[in-house]
């Protein structure tokens, strides 16, 4: 995995809003040339929306990437350019959860963080929990806390990330006894196709499209796929929420980003 033993808060910040709800293969295909693009906080704060939107289509959850360009506006305009040092503070950054803070604090500033995410959280569950059913995280952070190391926190999660996913080559399915558990729905034919498909669209489109015509393109997309012709009803509703995200704004002419 290249982003593995590099200690560039910002490099790490990518690499782990990317992995969210992503598999490893995938972020290993975008991370580089996401960098090779935005190789600062800087560069991507002062990138275009549309530029960030278009480098990060086909990873999915487009809302990470808005939220990754807000946080890079934040820290240029207050704070010259670099990520804040404590878990608390970069809490308070868009998209940046507790896990994505501690993975920070951990793997760019080896500094002892709670660290969870699904490979740990599997790791945990295996080892402490065998038999539990529903367990919580707030059972798991004290004990995560608790055993990280002092000395070098970096090596540890990367030894427990790598233990976790050897668990599950295994057909370990201990992270289904968390509380926390969710089987991730389907893509096709979702809510979420047809935001993205929407999004794509707008995108590719060198002058803004008209409404009725992303209708169109859509509703086309949808009968090849087999797939009934989309409510009209639910295409204000999502294009109305993909203004409000601010993935697109609505023009006299029609959609744009």
């Amino acid at each position: 995995m290249p982003w593995r033993y590099r200690d560039d808060p910002y490099e790490v910040l990518v690499s782990e809003v990317m992995l969210q709800q992503t598999q490893v293969a995938r972020v290993e295909r975008f991370w580089s040339r996401f960098l090779s693009v935005f190789p600062t906080l800087d560069a991507l704060a002062m990138a275009s929306t549309a530029e960030v939107l278009e480098l990060w289509q086909g990873l999915g959850y487009n809302r990470r990437a808005l939220a990754l360009k807000k946080t890079a506006e934040i820290c240029s305009a207050q704070g010259e350019g670099k990520l804040p040092r404590t878990e608390e503070e970069l809490r308070t950054l868009p998209g940046i959860g507790m896990a994505t803070a501690a993975g920070i604090c951990a793997f760019a500033y080896q500094k002892p963080a709670s660290y969870l995410e699904t490979n740990v959280r599997t790791v945990f569950l295996h080892d402490l929990f065998p038999k539990d059913e529903g367990v919580k995280d707030h059972e798991l952070l004290p004990l995560i806390r608790l055993t990280c190391s002092k000395e070098d926190p970096r090596g540890w999660y990367y030894a427990l990330l790598d233990y976790g996913a050897w668990l599950k080559t295994q057909g370990d399915k201990s992270g289904r006894r968390s509380a926390h558990y969710a089987r991730q729905s389907s893509f096709e034919g979702s809510r979420r196709q047809k935001r993205s498909f929407i999004l794509q669209s707008v995108l590719g489109a060198s002058s803004p499209l008209e409404e009725a015509q992303v209708l169109d393109r859509l509703n086309q997309h949808e009968r090849e796929a087999g797939r009934d012709q989309v409510d009209p009803k639910l295409f204000e509703d999502i294009v109305e929420d993909l203004i409000h995200e601010g993935f697109v704004k609505r023009e006299s002419q029609g959609l744009w980003v």
